[in-house]
């Protein structure tokens, strides 16, 4: 009754089957890591956020990389904004829309000579995007700013392509190797998106995601569902053909078409 089985089609039908459950079940395990993930990292931002604000230069100096565990951390610093090398980052998405302006980028001059880059906000893009835009000035004198503390950016992290020949102080990354050259002076590493004192123009930058967990645990559970699916779909279907067959051959035996009925092999 079972050597059909062993015809083409189940054949193919059971190998698929085999083929497809440990796929699903791979699947599953890779949508539940980045759960896992996303919710590490959740916790992360959360962490960092309300950490104690610490000076900037306990976590970083020039030439210094800024690790992922230290992205967000709240710092300060203290010093004079340097307004005449002020810089803007172009195409950037503002805090509460989908439109496509700069983010200002200030240097902070700091009492040792050294220099930190704050990240001042987003301002809307002019009508002229080969001219320097107009931006608000900061306050004037020294001044103890506190924000979340930033790696460098680039084109392998963000997908941002690092573009050149912009115009005078434009670019498409915050990169402090790049500024300290353009400065000519130390620049410490990563940077500042400002919070405190934050203005109306530019506008400031919201605080990064931190309680959404995505939808990657609900895709986990479905691939797991369709694994499971996939051995009880190929038993209905054996059991639909047994039936099928017991038909069949009943039919045969009765008589009931008035002459042999072939029975499946």
């Amino acid at each position: 009754m079972y050597r059909f089985l062993l015809t083409r089609q189940w054949v193919i039908l059971t190998l698929v089957a085999l083929l497809l459950v440990p796929v699903m079940i791979e699947l599953g395990f890779w949508q539940l890591h980045r759960h896992e993930n996303r919710v590490a990292h959740n916790r992360l931002i959360e962490r960092n956020l309300r950490a104690r604000p610490v000076p900037v230069t306990e976590l970083t100096s020039p030439g210094h990389v800024v690790p992922k565990d230290d992205y967000w951390r709240s710092v300060t610093a203290t010093g004079t904004f340097d307004t005449a090398n002020e810089a803007v980052i172009r195409q950037r998405t503002a805090p509460d829309s989908d439109r496509i302006g700069y983010f200002v980028l200030t240097p902070l001059l700091l009492g040792d000579g050294r220099a930190v880059l704050v990240n001042r906000g987003w301002i809307r893009t002019g009508a002229d995007l080969a001219a320097f835009p107009e931006i608000p000035a900061p306050p004037a004198g020294q001044v103890t700013v506190t924000g979340r503390l930033m790696g460098d950016e680039t084109t392998e992290a963000s997908g941002i392509k690092d573009k050149q020949g912009l115009p005078d102080r434009q670019y498409m990354l915050i990169n402090s190797g790049r500024q300290a050259e353009r400065l000519d002076r130390e620049v410490l590493g990563g940077y500042i998106e400002l919070v405190k004192p934050a203005a109306r123009s530019p506008q400031p930058l919201a605080e990064p995601d931190h309680d959404s967990i995505g939808v990657n645990m609900a895709y986990a559970v479905q691939w797991w569902i369709f694994a499971a699916g996939v051995p009880a779909g190929w038993v209905i279907l054996l059991r639909r053909e047994l039936a099928d067959r017991r038909r069949a051959d009943g039919r045969a035996r009765d008589g009931e078409s008035g002459e042999p009925v072939p029975v499946p092999s």
